[in-house]
């Protein structure tokens, strides 16, 4: 039996010095799979799976949009 799961990638930006404040709350979340901690133009790499896609967009946007010291987001969701 295989299960339809959506998948997206997020990148975060946290504001100055809270990157380890997000990290935690982050892993809190049950749609994140995976945190990782980059360089370069953003702090955060997320990797996210649903059910379904309404689920997939509800994490986003109420989950992970509006955690504390979230400055900004970019979105991509996995088609194949």
């Amino acid at each position: 039996m295989v299960l339809n799961v959506s998948t997206a990638f997020v990148l975060i930006n946290t504001d100055l010095g809270e990157g380890n404040e997000v990290f935690d709350a982050l892993k809190e979340v049950p749609e994140v799979k995976e945190v990782y901690g980059v360089y370069g133009v953003y702090d955060y790499v997320v990797r996210l799976e649903a059910d379904t896609m309404q689920n997939l967009k509800d994490t986003i946007t109420v989950k992970i949009r509006r955690l504390n010291h979230v400055r900004s987001t970019l979105t991509m969701i996995v088609v194949e």
